[in-house]
């Protein structure tokens, strides 16, 4: 991905700390010192990546049902723009999708509202509750922000096999796909439905949500080629790659051996790869209709 010497967006807000940040490689700590492992990240990842709705819900369910505080919470220390490549690549993938959506917007007889992006390590407040470094990446749609913890690209390449600067691409479109949502108000419809329908009535939503917001990543990587034509080859691939490894029945399978349709939020590989791939191809949002299509 040719990405370097682009523009980069005004929207990002590094409360990394230090100078422009940079992940160190270093295994978050939360809550009382304790190593977050492989094991923990994936259960969260798997029930977490309903984050793109409300992260503290996740942690309540990761919890037994109280969310909390954490021990360890990283109040907000905004440094400005990021200065490091990690940084600047987040940056200038966000003002892509900015540009790109202000267009689809307007040909639709609206006006975009740009989210914000947050880089933070561990822990940070937000409208959401207090956002998790384990949690994975995630939009908080009480604040319309973005955060993201870039330990999580780490984890993402040497943990959960999908490496590659388009695969991030693909994570940080997904989270704009769920402002996406939340612009459209598919975000509270959905929201509404909690304590109404049965868990796994819930569950099959959430997944209608999650496959939609990678099909909305989809259509950004449609436009953003058509504008910028800085994909390489083997791009697209990497993007498939990391929909195939967070989807539910590869993660479920890596955490616990089996697969539990019932449970899943985020749907499977297969389905994952097939919405980022209709909306890639398409570049349609009424092609995005995942509550209806298949």
């Amino acid at each position: 991905m040719k990405w370097e010497g682009h523009e980069t967006s005004r929207n990002v807000e590094d409360r990394r700390g230090g100078a422009g940040g940079g992940t160190g490689g270093r295994v978050p700590r939360l809550g009382g010192g304790k190593g977050i492992g492989l094991g923990t990240i994936v259960v969260a990842l798997v029930a977490g990546w309903l984050f793109g709705i409300n992260p503290m819900t996740v942690l309540g369910l990761l919890s037994g049902g109280d969310a909390g505080v954490p021990a360890v919470q990283q109040a907000p220390a905004a440094t400005g723009e990021p200065r490091d490549r990690e940084g600047l690549f987040v940056s200038t993938v966000l003002r892509d999708t900015e540009l790109v959506w202000q267009q689809q917007f307007q040909a639709a007889g609206s006006r975009y509202q740009e989210p914000k992006l947050v880089l933070f390590r561990g822990a940070t407040p937000t409208a959401c509750g207090t956002g998790q470094s384990a949690m994975g990446p995630f939009y908080c749609p009480g604040d319309a922000q973005v955060y993201i913890d870039l330990e999580f690209f780490d984890t993402l390449a040497s943990r959960l096999g999908a490496p590659g600067d388009f695969a991030q691409a693909y994570v940080v479109a997904h989270e704009v796909g769920h402002h996406i949502q939340n612009l459209m108000g598919i975000t509270a419809k959905v929201d509404v439905m909690r304590g109404r329908v049965s868990q796994a009535q819930m569950n099959a939503l959430s997944v209608r949500v999650e496959l939609q917001a990678d099909c909305l990543a989809g259509v950004w990587a449609h436009h953003s080629q058509r504008g910028k034509g800085w994909l390489e080859r083997g791009d697209v691939d990497e993007a498939l790659r990391a929909a195939a490894q967070i989807g539910d029945d590869t993660l479920q399978r890596a955490s616990q051996g089996r697969v539990v349709p019932e449970s899943f939020t985020h749907g499977t590989a297969e389905q994952r790869m097939s919405w980022f791939r209709r909306g890639l191809d398409g570049g349609r949002i009424d092609g995005c209709n995942t509550f209806e299509g298949r």
